[in-house]
């Protein structure tokens, strides 16, 4: 397949396009500065966002088009202008995808568009699939259901579309765990907040298999939750932690210290909610690591 990727030099960009050349496909990362980044391996690089570039030209007869491109939403506390970025920049680039979408003679068959669990808004008692409703309406979730409605718009050119709803990923040189680590390795760690918030978590591997099982799979379509069967409570998901690493687990970080500390950020660690992949399980996605002591293990055997 010949497979374009917006995004794919971030966190998840990059492993899948590895994933994706390894496979024997095509791939095209799109860029604002593809003149600094030679073609190699399989992977092209191609000029796009900047005014003069006319990707169109160099995309014609892709098969599928990858759009994981938007600001991390963990990465500084959200300022006003900090929110404004993370949402313009999921806005903006999928956009950019429908206007390609638009100039292309022969459309992609499938757009796999990233999107998050945070659409569902945060519970402790309910429990969400694909079939699920937003029950609140916070920064998240309003972020992501604006994200999804742009998306949306690549059906109107006859285009599968696909919103990965994406939980926690556990990756080892990335991401929310490596924040999680740092108080047990340093024999400080214990539950954050009240521990009875769901950590809807995803090893890392299975977010790159999950991608390519939606991808060519025609009968995926939609909201597409990438999380494990096996979500867990916060304390608990310390605790298996704690156990992989052989630390403690008892020094708690209260509700509002947290606060204090990230501000409204600290919603990513502080709530959460219980989300079931039924899509992948009704159409027999088979895990690697569907347990999360398994998935620590694998992730944290170095340490």
């Amino acid at each position: 397949m010949q497979i374009a990727i917006a995004g794919g030099s971030g966190f998840i960009g990059t492993k899948l396009s590895e994933y994706f050349v390894k496979q024997g496909h095509t791939v095209y990362i799109l860029t604002r500065n593809a003149g600094n980044k030679p073609s190699k391996n399989g992977i092209t690089y191609v000029e796009w966002l900047n005014g003069q570039a006319k990707p169109e030209q160099v995309l014609e007869g892709i098969d599928a088009f990858v759009n994981l491109a938007g600001e991390s939403i963990g990465s500084g506390r959200w300022t006003a202008k900090r929110k404004q970025r993370i949402v313009q920049s999921r806005i903006e680039t999928t956009r950019a995808v429908i206007a390609l979408f638009n100039a292309l003679d022969k459309k992609p068959e499938v757009l796999i568009n990233a999107s998050a669990v945070g659409y569902y808004g945060n519970s402790e008692r309910a429990v969400f699939t694909e079939e699920s409703s937003p029950i609140e309406s916070d920064f998240l979730s309003d972020v992501v259901q604006r994200w999804e409605h742009e998306a949306a718009r690549a059906r109107d050119f006859g285009i599968r579309v696909v919103y990965c709803r994406l939980g926690i990923v556990l990756d080892k040189d990335e991401g929310a765990l490596q924040r999680m680590l740092l108080p047990y390795q340093l024999f400080a760690g214990g539950t954050l907040g009240s521990g009875k918030q769901w950590v809807s978590w995803i090893h890392i591997r299975d977010v790159i298999g999950m991608i390519d099982f939606a991808l060519t799979n025609p009968e995926i379509d939609g909201p597409f939750n990438l999380t494990t069967p096996t979500p867990l409570q916060m304390k608990e998901f310390g605790k298996t932690i704690a156990a992989v690493l052989h630390r403690p687990h008892w020094i708690p970080a209260p509700s509002f210290a947290l606060k204090a500390l990230l501000g409204e950020m600290s919603t990513l660690v502080l709530d959460g909610q219980q989300v079931l992949p039924e899509k992948a399980e009704k159409h027999g996605y088979a895990y690697h690591f569907p347990n999360a002591k398994q998935a620590l293990e694998d992730l944290l055997k170095s340490h």
